[in-house]
């Protein structure tokens, strides 16, 4: 239970943000708001010494149990880790946010979707049940969207999240569809099921299927290649949403779904090929384009898309140790996946004190382009600080934790090329090399950012600020992930033994002993050749920084109108032109056709069904007998609707439709219905009054001149329509390819506890139909109100010019 109200609270504080916002006008909402991430993470940070002894917690609320779909957290060591991210860098960015955005900014919106990202995010790990963790899937897709598109007065905000959203999202529905062919295979949704059963799964003919849908929403979520390109145009967003998402936690929901999933897939080839080499052509790619940045804020954003792929790599490179099963050989192998999750923590510490530096130069600054960048270092001493702990931790230098998460990748790719399954002892070759050159871009890069930044001359006519450094408030943030990049460098073990050890434990579950998959990380392990790797990137990186102009135009070899990017934006114009050029085809702004379309789909579509099935069919032997009362109301309401059709006044018009539902109210009477008739009098009243109201308004009604085609055709369709109607009227009394659902209804008391079956179905049986007709009342009756103060305040405004 406790889990539930941790991934609740964030969205309950969120809820409260306007009411907070508005009584303490003095106050920076930020400090209520840092009050939420502080006190999960400290409420996580209790459980792990429980955690790091094998104990997992569980805790189930029913939802809707008659589709296996209830609100199930389940709290592991996976779990865990990206728990105590997602609150322990979440509180630091918040922190970071109250001195970086000005109080004349929107703050309470700020904050309120920042929560419900975080509370998104915490329901993603921990939910066990895979529609409950694609709904908040989909809430961190929103609310990411309203995050990036913060600053909305910028285009390219806007522009930057509705591609974030667009990708995303496309992926997801994937995902979704990849969810429910699981289901099809195992009969639940339930992770933890899934994965006991996972020998049955991987014989179904829907396993690779299945597998391939949840990758490409994992892929597209964390940016992987060619789903990338929505990364770098995020970077509009505010500096403290870039350090939040695209560090710590929404580019990391694709890399927890396939940590998750991989006792599920892993050990199959199709995982460990799509896995290893989407992340190893991410890698490079991302680096290869980090280089021939000018933004900061673009160089951290490939940069970013790099260090995904390297971490998605090595899971990829893990889940061939599944296949081997457990042994000492394979033992070996899962250490990949050891350092996929130690460079997941890594990358958090280094890459956000990374965005707070930048946003740091930038709000002190005025800008990001290096070309006006230099010599800030005397002036920016303890930025430049936090720029070269986590660029050399970037880049894989000691003594900072990204070398031993990146010496540990230099052991995975050579381990790999000894193992003869997947056609690895040919293809194997490609990993290490692979990963060798992104490296050296990566070194590339991160010489960039330091040197280009904080030496050389200083250029204060380029500048829009007179530089100076940050006040202390900006500073505490990226010093204390400074520090943990420090920290994790001399006692590495310690989170390697409570915390990364728990997780693998929950990726390798049928394998026996954690602590054998966990190996001793040293900072010295002597002359190797990953440290010989190591070497090699630090020569040849600083010979191509040194060199850079030389050979940076190559870049412009590959032709812009080729790009992913351009793709997109074609896709994007075209799909847009299309679309509108048959939209103004059959949307001409008149009612009437819209009728007709609609009366045609429907009769094509309902008519057709029962003609190509067979399915008519009527026996009116079989039916009760008619009397006459019942006839001569028939023949009122026929009369009242062909008059409808042939009455000159509005008034006329509205009392003939009168006519018809009181008539239907009297059928509900002889029927013994007299809950429908009552309710039928009552809607027909009241819908005549407000027609006769709103009509009193309107002019007269004016003889239509339209040309006899046209009044054929609509007379064609309205016959049509009625015929279909009346013909599945009769029909449906002697259906038989389907049972009929009346029988379950008439246990309503049993089922629902109430003895009226109409009421039952309406506050029970359909409560969400019910319940959502109630919201679109609602949202109506909003947006009327709003129309009517909106009305109200500009007559005012005209009263006073």
């Amino acid at each position: 239970m406790t889990i539930i109200l941790a991934i609740m609270l964030p969205f309950l504080v969120a809820a409260c943000i306007p009411l907070i916002y508005r009584r303490f006008t003095k106050l920076h909402i930020g400090w209520f708001v840092l009050a939420v991430p502080v006190l999960l993470f400290s409420l996580l940070a209790t459980y792990i010494p429980h955690i790091a002894k094998g104990n997992t917690y569980t805790y189930t609320m029913e939802w809707i149990p008659s589709f296996h779909i209830n609100f199930v957290t389940y709290l592991d060591g996976l779990s865990m880790i990206f728990g105590l991210l997602i609150t322990g860098v979440g509180s630091l960015v918040i922190l970071y946010s109250i001195f970086y955005l000005s109080k004349k900014e929107s703050l309470h919106h700020f904050y309120c979707y920042l929560l419900l990202f975080m509370g998104a995010m915490l329901g993603v790990v921990l939910s066990d049940n895979l529609i409950v963790l694609y709904a908040f899937w989909e809430l961190t897709s929103v609310s990411s969207f309203l995050l990036i598109a913060f600053w909305h007065h910028r285009k390219a905000s806007r522009a930057g999240a509705r591609k974030a959203m667009t990708i995303t999202v496309i992926g997801g529905v994937a995902m979704l569809v990849g969810f429910l062919m699981l289901y099809a295979m195992a009969g639940t949704f339930s992770v933890r099921e899934m994965i006991a059963n996972v020998e049955l799964l991987q014989v179904h003919t829907l396993f690779i299927p299945a597998m391939l849908l949840v990758l490409l929403g994992a892929f597209t979520k964390s940016a992987q290649f060619p789903f990338h390109i929505w990364l770098p145009d995020a970077m509009e967003a505010p500096t403290p949403v870039s350090a939040y998402l695209h560090s710590a936690t929404m580019v990391k929901a694709g890399i927890y779904i396939v940590a998750r999933t991989t006792p599920l897939f892993g050990g199959h080839e199709v995982w460990f090929w799509t896995v290893s080499l989407a992340g190893l052509i991410t890698l490079f790619w991302g680096s290869f384009n980090a280089v021939k940045q000018f933004d900061l804020k673009a160089v951290l954003a490939f940069s970013t898309v790099s260090q995904l792929g390297l971490i998605m790599c090595l899971f990829g490179l893990g889940s061939a140790a599944l296949n081997l099963g457990y042994s000492t050989e394979s033992v070996i192998y899962t250490q990949a996946v050891f350092a996929a999750l130690f460079h997941l923590v890594n990358h958090s510490t280094f890459k956000g004190a990374l965005f707070m530096m930048v946003g740091i130069v930038d709000h002190e600054v005025g800008t990001r382009d290096i070309r006006r960048l230099g010599g800030l270092m005397a002036l920016m001493p303890l930025t430049f600080t936090i720029a070269v702990i986590g660029s050399f931790s970037m880049a894989g230098l000691p003594p900072f934790n990204g070398f031993l998460s990146k010496e540990m990748f230099f052991v995975a790719t050579l381990h790999v090329t000894q193992l003869d399954i997947f056609s690895l002892e040919t293809f194997g070759l490609l990993f290490p090399i692979v990963a060798w050159i992104a490296s050296v871009f990566t070194f590339v890069y991160c010489t960039m950012i330091v040197v280009r930044t904080f030496f050389g001359k200083l250029q204060p006519e380029r500048l829009e600020k007179p530089p100076h450094e940050a006040p202390v408030g900006m500073l505490i943030s990226p010093f204390l992930l400074v520090g943990f990049v420090i920290g994790i460098f001399l006692f590495p073990n310690i989170l390697g033994h409570y915390i990364l050890q728990p997780a693998m434990a929950s990726i390798y579950p049928t394998f026996p002993s954690a602590e054998q998959l966990t190996p001793h990380i040293h900072a010295w392990h002597g002359m190797k050749p990953e440290l010989f790797m190591t070497i090699g990137v630090v020569i040849v990186g600083i010979v191509l920084y040194v060199t850079l102009k030389k050979w940076r135009p190559m870049y412009r070899v590959f032709p812009e109108n080729y790009t992913f990017n351009a793709i997109y934006e074609r896709v994007i114009e075209t799909s847009e032109s299309v679309s509108g050029s048959i939209t103004r085809r059959y949307m001409n702004g008149h009612l009437t056709y819209y009728f007709m379309y609609i009366y045609i789909f429907f009769v094509a579509v309902v008519a057709g069904y029962f003609l190509l099935s067979n399915a008519f069919s009527w026996d009116p032997t079989q039916d009760s007998s008619v009397d006459y009362y019942e006839l001569i109301l028939v023949f009122v309401m026929i009369f009242a609707a062909v008059m409808i059709l042939f009455a000159k006044g509005r008034i006329t018009t509205v009392l003939l439709n009168g006519v018809l539902g009181y008539a239907v109210a009297f059928f509900f009477v002889i029927f013994r219905a007299p809950d429908l008739a009552l309710t039928q009098l009552v809607v027909e009243s009241v819908t005549t009054a407000l027609f006769l109201i709103s009509f009193k308004f309107l002019p007269d009604l004016r003889p239509e001149k339209a040309p006899r085609k046209v009044v054929l055709s609509k007379a064609i369709v309205s016959i049509c329509v009625g015929a279909t109607v009346t013909f599945i009227g009769l029909a449906v009394m002697h259906y038989e390819k389907f049972s009929a659902i009346s029988t379950y209804f008439e246990n309503a008391y049993e089922l629902a506890g109430g003895k009226n079956i109409v009421n039952t179905i309406l506050g029970d049986f359909r409560a969400f139909d019910t319940m959502l007709e109630v919201v679109v009342l609602f949202i109506a009756g909003l947006g009327i109100y709003t129309i009517i103060k909106l009305k109200a305040k500009k007559g005012d405004a005209d009263v006073e010019n």
